[in-house]
């Protein structure tokens, strides 16, 4: 039991210990015979800090189960991104999700993370501790999440390129003196 409280408190986390961040919560309403029936409708980031992140959506009648609904959506949805230096992104990236567009540049150490709100929380749970990122269009943040989301899934690491083309990580990057 002690053991277990120093190491709260000195900033050590389980392995499957999650930070999760309320990005969004909407009152919904739906129209019956009698009027109207209010719920609840929370948007939910997840991730562990070292390059893993989900998002999940959940609604009911009051806050707590909707959130609740929407961390454990959250969980089966965790998905795994190659970090460069494990503080930023190994590239560019471009990812769009109905009417949102965000674009997401690697940053050098120092940088910190310039986004906004959405996308923030996005970030913060996955690690990232450098990068920049401009959202385009709208502003809405479960288009703005979901295309940060599918930005991520298409960084890939140069290791990983470099094995799926069959040849060595420094030819991925090649040599700039080299003319094509």
């Amino acid at each position: 039991m002690a053991n277990e409280q120093n190491a709260k408190e000195s900033g050590h986390r389980d392995e499957n210990e999650l930070i999760d961040k309320l990005v969004g919560i909407n009152r919904v309403a739906k129209v019956v015979k009698g009027g109207r029936r209010f719920g609840f409708a929370a948007l939910v980031v997840v991730g562990d800090g070292k390059g893993r992140v989900g998002i999940g959506s959940g609604k009911a009648k009051e806050v707590p189960e909707a959130i609740r609904k929407a961390t454990e959506k959250a969980k089966t949805t965790l998905i795994k991104v190659p970090l460069k230096e494990g503080r930023t992104l190994h590239h560019d990236a471009i990812g769009v999700y109905g009417a949102g567009k965000v674009n997401l540049r690697s940053a050098p150490s120092g940088t910190g993370i310039i986004a906004g709100g959405p996308m923030r929380a996005v970030f913060e749970t996955l690690g990232i501790q450098d990068v920049v990122a401009k959202s385009i269009g709208s502003s809405n943040p479960h288009n703005m999440v979901k295309a940060t989301m599918k930005a991520l899934k298409e960084m890939q690491s140069p290791r990983l390129i470099a094995s799926k083309r069959g040849i060595r990580v420094a030819d991925v990057f090649g040599n700039k003196n080299e003319k094509v």
